[in-house]
């Protein structure tokens, strides 16, 4: 057992307790023995094991990924030092600034754990999915079922050899497909000018404009530019199709995306959606005649008793998923 190994443990173990259950969105109760997070939550958090977590902490396991370093750092809502610090104990050199960097700072962890009425995510500057909340998992499906490298949101929206989209486990329309598929494209290139030496955002960038036709031509204009907002129509296999409004903030220099759908006030989308966060996160393999893997609450029952009526809704010819 190394002493980086042991450091790196007893430094996770430290960070694990000092973080409050309710700064990542968990009640928290008198029956919780934990100070901070339990093992599973961070686990959980962080999209690995739960003996993994305990092999690391106990220094039985010395040498994790950057990969893994970084989503414990995003998921103990870590500073920049501190996420250094851990890369430096796990062996490894910390993320250069003209890296893309997967990392969510304190502050916006802090402002994402106060949307909980609406459901967010949170995309690198090459539109790599980072984090989500339960109500996108409860809108879309839950990401972590999907592999890693397939988590982004560009080759979602200019698929490879017939890929189907990987960010929605059922269809989601885009009702401007035109103008959103060209600001991805601009966003991108504003990222390589902030990120000239990424591999990731390069390879990205080679494998797209190779794969996709679509993806080429409009890479060949030069055009550079944000993708912003979005209307979308979410085909919910509980409560049927929702129509929610996609804004876009970036954040700072990292150029992190904060996506957040919502419905507008006051409608039937508005209804629907709030049914859907609380019928809990639907299995897809069970189709469109699906039930909820979380069991349906009270006030489930009562918002559906009130009754939703359905409107025709003219959608568009794109299926997207994502932002």
């Amino acid at each position: 057992m190394t002493t980086h190994g042991t450091e790196f443990g007893a430094t996770l173990r430290a960070w694990r307790d000092r973080l409050a259950p309710t700064a990542v969105g968990l009640p928290s109760g008198r029956s919780r023995r934990a100070r901070g997070l339990r093992r599973e939550e961070l686990a959980e958090l962080a999209g690995i094991s739960v003996d993994y977590v305990v092999r690391l902490e106990q220094g039985r396991f010395t040498t994790p990924s950057a990969q893994v370093v970084a989503a414990l750092a995003r998921a103990l809502q870590l500073g920049n030092a501190e996420r250094d610090h851990l890369y430096r104990l796990a062996g490894l050199v910390p993320p250069a600034d003209g890296e893309i960097s997967d990392h969510i700072p304190p502050g916006i962890h802090r402002v994402l754990n106060r949307l909980g009425d609406a459901a967010v995510a949170v995309f690198a500057a090459d539109w790599q999915l980072i984090w989500w909340n339960r109500g996108w998992s409860a809108l879309l499906g839950d990401p972590s079922s999907t592999p890693r490298e397939h988590r982004n949101f560009a080759r979602d929206s200019f698929p490879i050899n017939g890929d189907r989209p990987r960010l929605s486990q059922w269809p989601v329309t885009s009702l401007a497909r035109d103008t959103v598929d060209a600001a991805i494209v601009s966003d991108l290139r504003r990222a390589t000018g902030r990120f000239p030496n990424n591999g990731r955002l390069t390879s990205l960038i080679r494998v797209l404009t190779a794969g996709n036709q679509r993806f080429a031509e409009l890479w060949a204009c030069g055009t550079v530019g944000a993708h912003r907002e979005d209307h979308k129509i979410v085909e919910h296999p509980t409560v049927g199709p929702i129509e929610v409004d996609c804004d876009v903030m970036t954040d700072g220099d990292a150029e992190l995306k904060i996506v957040i759908l919502t419905a507008a006030p006051d409608t039937e989308d508005e209804t629907k959606l709030r049914l859907a966060f609380l019928s809990g996160v639907p299995d897809p393999r069970a189709g469109h005649a699906n039930t909820p893997t979380v069991p349906r609450s009270a006030e489930f029952e009562r918002t559906r008793n009130q009754g939703i009526r359905r409107s025709p809704t003219q959608h568009s010819s794109r299926v997207v998923a994502g932002a």
